[in-house]
Parts: C-alpha cells; sequence; structure tokens
C-alpha cells in the first residue's frame, strides 16, 4: 500500500492527463444506467452503446421492460453476448422496481444490490454516475489492473482489492478514480505491453519500478 499523499499525487496527475475522463456509457437515467451497467458485464461499453438506443426507442422504463417478450429482448441484445442470462436479468430487476422500488432504482447500495444482475462493482457506478454519491470504487479489469502494478493492493479478489483502496483514497477523490482508472487502463497501463514509458504516473509504479 502506498501512503496517502502518494495517493492524491497519482489522482491528480491523471486528473490532468485525463481531462475528458467520465463514463462511457451512454444513458439519460438511473434506470436506462442499470440496463446498461448489466449489459457492459464481460462487453464493451462501445457495443453496448450500439445495442441501447434500439432498445431504450421502446423500452425505457421498468414497466416497459418487465412486461417485455424474452425472445425479444434476447434478440435485441444479443451483441452484447451472454444475452440469455443478461435477458432473464433485466427483466427480474425491472419487476423488483415495479413491484417494491415503485419503478425507481434505489439510490443506496443496500438496495441495488438486491436487484437481478447487480452486484457490488455495479452499484458502485450507478451510485457514482446515477445520482452523484460514490459510495467505493468499481474494480473492473483494469481497475484490478492499476491496483496491483501501482502497488495499491496484492490481492486478487475485486472486493478485497477495494477495501484496500478505500484505505489509502480519501472518500472526496472517489468520484474521480473511479473513472481514471478506466482511462488510463485502456489507454496507457493496458493489459499486454503497458505504454509505460509515456506513463505519467511511472515513478510511483511498483511494475516500472522492476522492468
Amino acid at each position: 500500500m502506498k501512503a496517502k499523499n502518494e495517493v492524491i499525487e497519482i489522482i491528480k496527475i491523471l486528473k490532468d492527463y485525463y481531462p475528458e475522463a467520465k463514463c462511457s456509457l451512454d444513458f439519460r437515467t438511473p434506470f436506462e444506467l442499470t440496463i446498461a451497467v448489466m449489459l457492459s458485464a464481460q462487453c464493451t461499453d462501445e457495443r453496448v452503446n450500439k445495442t441501447t438506443p434500439s432498445l431504450f426507442k421502446v423500452y425505457d422504463t421498468p414497466e416497459k421492460l418487465s412486461q417485455i417478450d424474452i425472445k425479444e429482448l434476447e434478440k435485441i441484445i444479443r451483441p452484447c453476448g451472454f444475452y440469455k442470462n443478461k435477458a432473464k436479468n433485466i427483466i427480474e430487476c425491472s419487476k423488483r422496481l415495479v413491484e417494491i422500488y415503485n419503478s425507481e432504482v434505489p439510490e443506496n447500495m443496500d438496495d441495488l444490490v438486491t436487484l437481478a444482475g447487480i452486484g457490488r462493482k455495479s452499484a458502485n457506478v450507478i451510485m457514482l454516475d446515477a445520482f452523484n454519491k460514490p459510495q467505493g470504487i468499481a474494480v473492473d479489469t483494469h481497475a484490478k489492473r492499476l491496483s496491483n502494478r501501482l502497488g495499491l493492493s496484492s490481492n486478487s479478489d475485486p472486493e478485497k482489492i477495494e477495501q484496500d483502496l478505500l484505505k489509502q483514497i480519501p472518500k472526496e477523490y472517489l468520484k474521480d478514480v473511479n473513472h481514471l482508472f478506466v482511462y488510463h487502463g485502456r489507454n496507457t497501463c493496458i493489459a499486454r505491453s503497458p505504454k509505460c514509458e509515456t506513463c505519467p504516473i511511472q515513478k510511483y509504479c511498483e511494475y516500472y519500478s522492476k522492468i
């Protein structure tokens, strides 16, 4: 783990390097983001953004999606992969929102993770990007890679990595770090052949120090 002043410096450098960093999924409402996040599992955000316009053109509310024919939904979301399981979860999630939450996406982690297809990582994304109330860090493949390479965590389990990060990152920076880790992981700290020579935070990186 690193000292908080080092972690803050890493975040500030990345903010300057990626001033455009934001949520990559297109959405207009908390419900649309919830569905988009579910579709993004093991799928690129780019592919999700190409799929959701046709879905939300007709089915943009929990009421509508809770009543959709599952075969119709599978056909629409098939490009996102794992479409049978995702379709099942989307319909179950929509029904629960209608029946329990008055068709509103709940604004707290405890309720969000009761929705079909929504785990802690997805709930973190929704709390941050739909409600601007970051509660933690969405540890996706990018956050995991960066955390391990920088020496912020030696764990492989996403929830354990998140707990390690929360011990080092002040709460006021949670909003920034979620998006910054994604951008840096996609553009510089890539899985294979990371661009270490041009990385703006190389002096803080344990992986780079061992090259």
